[in-house]
C-alpha cells in the first residue's frame, strides 16, 4: 500500500474528543478539498472531493455528528488507472450553513472563506485537528527513501494558514504557488516527520523516523569502513616501499654500517611486513614510540633513494 494510503487511513481512524476539534478537522477538509457548487434560484452546495473510501467515510461521520444531511457519491478519476474518487455532498440547508460557517468554511453572508478565522486554530488541539484534516483533504507523501510531503490548497491564504498553524507547533513547512493550486510541503525526513506527528501519523512518523536513523547509521558504517580500508591501502604501500628500500640497503651493504637503531627498525620491518607502526614499536628493545619509528623508517626509505639518485 502506498504511504500516502496508510497515512490516510491511519488519521482517518482518529476520533476527535471535541467539537473544536471536529469542527477543525472539517475545516482542514473543506479548505483543501471543498468546492462551493450555485444552483438555481439562489440555491447552492458545498462538495467535498477526496480519494479514499475512509476519508470519506470520516467526513460524512463528522457532518452527520453536527445534525447535517450529506451523500456520498463516486464517480471514476479521468487517468489511466480510473480510480474511484468520493464526493460528499451537502446541501445548503439552515443547520449545514450553521456548521460551516462556525468551521470557518463560509462567511455570515454564506461566500467562501480563502482561509478559516483564527478562532478555529486558536488552541493547540485544534490546530492539530486542523492539519489533520486538510491532509485527509489534499495531502500525499512519499518514502521513507526520499521523503516528500504535499497538501494542496485551492488558496494561497489556505496554504499560508497552514504553515502559521504548523509553525506554532515548531514544524516547518514551505508555501510554493504552482499554475493549478498552492501547495505546502516538506522534504526531509525530519520535517516529514514532524508534520505526520502533527496530524497524528505517529506510526507512520516512527517508520520515517527508524528509516532515517537506519539510513545514517549505515551511512556512517560506511564512512568508517571506507576510510580503514584507505587508512589500509595507504599502510600496505608504505611498509611495501620500506622492505624495498631495506632490501636496496642490504643488497650494496650499506645496511650493516647504519646505526643499531636503524638495523633494528628494519630487521622488525622484514619479519613482520604487514605489522602496524605501533605493534613495530612495541617490538623494539627497548621499546619505541610510534612517532620513532615512522622517523626510522622514513629515514631508510631516505636512504635508499638517495643511493639511487646518486
Amino acid at each position: 500500500m502506498p504511504l500516502s494510503d496508510e497515512v490516510r487511513r491511519e488519521l482517518a481512524a482518529i476520533e476527535p474528543r471535541r467539537d473544536c476539534d471536529r469542527l477543525a478537522e472539517l475545516s482542514g477538509l473543506f479548505h483543501t478539498a471543498g468546492s462551493l457548487h450555485l444552483l438555481a434560484h439562489g440555491e447552492f452546495s458545498v462538495h467535498l472531493d477526496v480519494a479514499e473510501a475512509a476519508v470519506a467515510r470520516r467526513a460524512f461521520g463528522l457532518l452527520r455528528g453536527f445534525g447535517v444531511d450529506a451523500e456520498i457519491r463516486t464517480y471514476p478519476r479521468r487517468s489511466f488507472d480510473r480510480a474511484t474518487r468520493y464526493q460528499i455532498h451537502v446541501p445548503g440547508g439552515e443547520r449545514s450553513l450553521d456548521v460551516l460557517r462556525r468551521a470557518g468554511v463560509l462567511s455570515a453572508s454564506h461566500a467562501p472563506l480563502e482561509a478559516p478565522p483564527k478562532r478555529v486554530v486558536g488552541r493547540a488541539c485544534c490546530r492539530h485537528a486542523y492539519v489533520r484534516g486538510a491532509y485527509l483533504g489534499g495531502g500525499s507523501v512519499s518514502g521513507p527513501r526520499a521523503p516528500h510531503l504535499e497538501i494542496r490548497s485551492a488558496s494561497r491564504a489556505a496554504a499560508d494558514l497552514l504553515a502559521t498553524v504548523a509553525a506554532a507547533d515548531d514544524v516547518v513547512l514551505r508555501v510554493q504557488e504552482r499554475a493549478r493550486y498552492t501547495a505546502v510541503y516538506a522534504k526531509s525526513a525530519e520535517a516529514v516527520a514532524d508534520a505526520l506527528a502533527l496530524a497524528g501519523a505517529g506510526d507512520a512518523a516512527l517508520a520515517l523516523d527508524e528509516h532515517a536513523v537506519v539510513a545514517e547509521a549505515r551511512a556512517r558504517a560506511n564512512r568508517v569502513a571506507n576510510a580503514d580500508h584507505a587508512n589500509l591501502v595507504r599502510s600496505s604501500r608504505a611498509a611495501h616501499r620500506q622492505i624495498t628500500a631495506i632490501r636496496e640497503l642490504e643488497a650494496d651493504g650499506r645496511l650493516a654500517r647504519l646505526t643499531p637503531r636503524l638495523r633494528e627498525v628494519a630487521e622488525l620491518r622484514q619479519r613482520h611486513p604487514s605489522a602496524s607502526l605501533r605493534e613495530l614499536a612495541a617490538k623494539c628493545r627497548p621499546q619505541a614510540t610510534k612517532a620513532a619509528v615512522h622517523r626510522r623508517l622514513g629515514r631508510l626509505v631516505a636512504l635508499a633513494e638517495h643511493g639511487r639518485s646518486g
